[in-house]
This record gives structure tokens, C-alpha cells and sequence, in this order.
């Protein structure tokens, strides 16, 4: 794993190298050390800012070049807005908002990390430091030419000047784990198809070995063994052999029953014998956001030894149209004994989570199980790339990832489930049917998995609209997000880790 920069704290009184950050409020005061690193300079950014209409909004940027009075080559000023009224996720778009303004190649960089009312927080300085990480991540390991300025290995070198080192470095131990579990999910969703298929992607989950995750790989042989008819039917066409990989981390109180993360991890997504389009279809590398993320969440559940035990399960295929492959018409029987009519094959993605679901319900059983996938367009068009849609049998855990997503700004959206709804895929040949239609897409597909679950506390985040494509923010500027590490692992330190 590799970053395009390096953090390192040092205190308050250092002199600033390279461009200088500093932080104001919505009346343009700045805290006693910026003021006294700016030293003359106060006046100049009192007219720049006059100049620029800058009004210390939140997020918003002063960039005074060569600024008079400082040894500093740049002056950036960042508004914070009301001081009084800031959140964690804040700090985290003050990070993204310094880190977008690092020129390519190497640079220097001293972040006065402090609010008119003073130094910043341990806490709030480590946020600005994952905010300054995950905005400057980038994924360019496939080109073999760079841009003006941007030469192989170069990087920035990011100082935050803050007013406890020794808290500031601990808190930032937690939090740049967590970081480095985005990055490999972003990794995973951002490498090409013929890199990342289910062989490599299971190899590459078994490295958590050496964090001490304990890592089962069930090859096609030992999935036909348990009857995984629904998952083996997706993977049947493709001349990569599927996989499943059960991850577990036992942080917490030995013999507790574990809390369950299952991804989806289609490869690639040709929609098999139901075609897709021609047009994107190369975004269906991406087809496997939510295994990425289980993935990228065991690493910081284990790399910051998360006080609890934690299951990460993922079912890992491709969607191939082959004279093998799997056909609108068919019947598979799953791990659960239950039949399922094949309506559409490009309706996989729930069969891959229908044998995966039941296999962790039944052998680990679990809390409650979390499962994430790139399932719907339909969510898409309900909600767009601001929230993920959320589906769940149970009130409290529902409520649990809403806060969790409030708190972390991966947010979700709690979308419906009923009766009526489960009506559309039953099946005249079968006990289901693997699509109910257009109508209320999303939602069927949610209906589905849960006949899988066998009663067990279960939500599903239907992440197609936040996983991969999704517009950029002030902490991605990556085509995969890596969306739900943040989230789940809020989750779990919220709610779920021993005291």
C-alpha cells in the first residue's frame, strides 16, 4: 500500500515549510499561533480577502501566492464557519480541501491545526489527517507516462502542527488503519477485470492473515459440497472458477456470538446470457463494491484490534455468457433448499448473497448480518449517489446505520419492505423467481435476500449509486469510492466493541 503523501505532527510553535494552512472563522479570525505565524501578513489577508469576496464559509479557500511577511510559498486560508458548530466530518472536508490544493509531484505542506478558540483536538486533528489521506489517494499504477510534474514515487510531505504531538500521533493510529481499509477497497473496486478475479481477489483477502484474521477460501468443490446452486449457477460460464471467502476476527469476549459483514463480489458483470448493453459495460469491474468493502473493513477492524468479533464473508464470481453459462428458464436449488426460476441473468447478484447469507446464518451464527452490494440500478434512480439505500428486519439495527452513517457521512436512506412487494417474485415453476419486474426494483431484490436470512437481525445496503462512479467530494477524487469501511467500522466502535 502506497500513499500519495506523508502526515506527521509537530507543535504548534514550528515554523511553517512549504504552503501554510491556516484556519478562520466567518469573521475572518484566525487562532493566536496562525495569527503569530502570519505575523504582518494579517492585513494582507484581511484585503485579499476583500478582494476575493471571501467570507470564511465553511470549506471555502483564500490562496494567497508568495503571501508577504511569512516564509511560506503559498497561504492557504481555510474557512470554518461557525467554529461553534462544527462536526467531525467537517474536519475530515477541511483535510480534502487542503490536500486538493498540493500541487503534482513533490511538496511541502504545514497545516496549523487550530480554530480561532485555539488548538484543535487530538481527535480533530487525526480527522484532518484521514481527510488529507483520502483526498490525495490516487490510482494511476497502470500508466506508464505522467503528467507534467507528477514523476514516479513523488509525494507530498504534510506537517500538522498541532497542540499535543504524542495525542495527536496515538489518535491518528485508529484513524489511519481505518484509512488504509478504504484504500484497499478503493484499490480493489479501481483494478482492472483481468487483474481482479475471483482467484486473485481471494488470494489477495488472505493476506489478513498476517493482521491475524483467520481466512477460509471454499473453492468450487467445497461450495458444491454445501449445495451453493444458486452461486455456482452465476459463476458457471466463466472460465474463472468462483469462490467464497469467510474472514474472522476475534477481538472481543471469547465464545460471544460474532456481528457479520457479507460483500458481493461479481468480478465482472457482463449480465451473462441477458446481455448488457454495450455502453459502460466496463464499469462492471466495479461490480464488486461490496466485497471490496468488507474487505478494506476486516483490515481496520483488525489492524487497530477492534474489541469485538467480527465475520467478514464475500462471494467472489464473474458473469459470463459462455455455451456453459446459466439461462433465463433455469431452476437452481440453493444452499437453503429453496428453488429459484431464472428470470434474468443479469439478476445475479442476489443469488451469489443468497447462498453467502444463509451459509453465515447457519455456521457462524451472528448478531446480526450487515450485507452490502452494487445490486440495482432502481436505487440509483431513487436516490441517486448521496445515499445508499438501506433494507432491514430489525428497528434497532436499522437505527444503529443511520446514525452510523450521520456520524461518518456515508449516509443511508431506510427504504421499504412488505408482504406486498414479496408477492412479485414468487414463481409458478419454482419457489421464486430471481426478478420481480421493473417496478419497485430495489426493493424486490431486498425481498429476495431476505428468504435467506432465516430470521437473523439483517440489513442490506444496496450501494450501486455510492460504490463506484459516484460524483467527486472533498475526500474522493477516486472512480471507486470505497463506500461502507467508514460506516461499518463506525458501527462497530459505536455499538458492538467490549469496554
Amino acid at each position: 500500500m502506497s500513499d500519495a503523501i506523508k502526515v506527521g505532527f509537530v507543535p504548534l510553535s514550528s515554523a511553517a515549510r512549504g504552503i501554510m494552512v491556516v484556519f478562520c472563522d466567518d469573521s475572518l479570525k484566525v487562532g493566536p499561533a496562525s495569527a503569530k505565524a502570519l505575523g504582518g501578513s494579517i492585513e494582507l489577508v484581511k484585503r485579499a480577502a476583500a478582494a476575493a469576496a471571501f467570507k470564511g464559509k465553511s470549506g471555502t479557500v483564500l490562496d494567497i501566492l508568495a503571501p508577504e511577511g511569512v516564509k511560506a510559498t503559498r497561504l492557504l486560508v481555510i474557512g470554518a464557519g461557525k467554529a461553534s458548530g462544527l462536526k467531525a466530518n467537517d474536519f475530515l472536508k477541511f483535510g480534502g480541501v487542503a490536500a486538493g490544493k498540493l500541487p503534482a509531484g513533490t511538496a511541502a505542506m504545514t497545516l496549523v491545526a487550530e480554530l480561532p478558540t485555539g488548538a484543535m483536538t487530538s481527535e480533530q486533528a487525526a480527522t484532518i489527517a484521514s481527510g488529507l489521506r483520502l483526498r490525495a489517494y490516487k490510482f494511476d499504477r497502470y500508466k506508464t507516462k505522467k503528467k507534467d510534474g507528477e514523476e514516479g514515487g513523488s509525494r507530498a510531505d504534510i506537517s500538522l502542527a498541532v497542540g499535543d504531538v504524542a495525542a495527536a500521533k496515538k489518535a491518528f493510529v485508529a484513524a489511519g488503519h481505518v484509512v488504509d481499509g478504504v484504500v484497499i477497497a478503493r484499490d480493489l473496486v479501481n483494478e482492472p477485470p483481468n487483474v481482479l478475479f475471483p482467484e486473485e481477489f481471494a488470494r489477495r483477502a488472505s493476506q489478513l492473515r498476517k493482521l491475524g484474521v483467520k481466512v477460509e477460501v471454499l473453492d468450487v468443490k467445497a461450495m458444491q459440497k454445501l449445495g451453493m446452486g444458486a452461486l455456482l449457477g452465476v459463476g458457471q460460464g466463466s472460465a474463472r472458477p468462483s469462490r467464497t471467502v469467510i474472514m474472522r476476527w476475534d477481538g472481543g469476549k471469547k465464545g460471544e456470538a460474532p456481528v457479520a459483514f457479507v460483500g458481493k463480489g461479481v468480478c465482472f458483470d457482463t449480465g451473462g446470457i441477458s446481455i448488457k448493453p454495450a455502453g459502460s459495460m466496463e464499469d462492471m469491474k466495479g461490480d464488486m463494491g461490496g466485497a471490496a468493502c468488507v474487505v478494506g473493513l476486516m483490515h481496520a477492524l483488525a489492524a487497530r484490534k477492534a474489541k469485538a468479533n467480527v465475520v467478514g464473508a464475500i462471494g467472489l464470481v464473474e458473469n459470463m455468457p459462455d455455451g456453459n453459462a446459466q439461462r433465463p428458464g433455469d431452476i437452481v436449488t440453493s444452499m437453503s433448499g429453496q428453488t429459484i426460476e431464472i428470470i434474468n441473468t443479469d439478476a445475479e447478484g442476489r443469488l451469489v448473497l443468497a447462498d453467502v447469507l444463509w451459509y453465515v446464518a447457519k455456521k457462524v451464527k451472528p448478531k446480526f448480518m450487515v450485507d452490502l452490494a452494487t445490486l440495482t440500478g432502481a436505487i440509483v434512480v431513487a436516490l441517486g449517489t448521496e445515499h445508499a439505500g438501506m433494507f432491514s428486519n430489525n428497528d434497532e439495527l436499522a437505527d444503529r446505520l443511520l446514525a452510523a452513517g450521520a456520524e461518518s457521512g456515508e449516509k443511508v436512506w431506510r427504504m421499504p419492505l412488505g408482504p406486498e412487494y414479496d408477492k412479485l417474485i414468487d414463481s409458478q415453476f419454482a419457489d421464486m423467481k430471481n426478478t420481480g419486474g421493473r417496478h419497485g426494483g430495489s426493493i424486490t431484490a431486498a425481498q429476495f435476500l431476505q428468504r435467506f436470512v432465516d430470521g437473523t437481525p439483517w440489513a442490506h445496503l444496496d450501494i450501486a449509486g455510492t460504490a463506484m462512479g459516484a460524483p467527486k467530494t472533498d475526500i474522493n477524487h477516486s472512480w471507486g469510492a470505497g463506500y461502507g469501511v467508514r460506516l461499518l467500522d463506525r458501527l462497530v466502535a459505536d455499538h458492538y466493541e467490549r469496554k
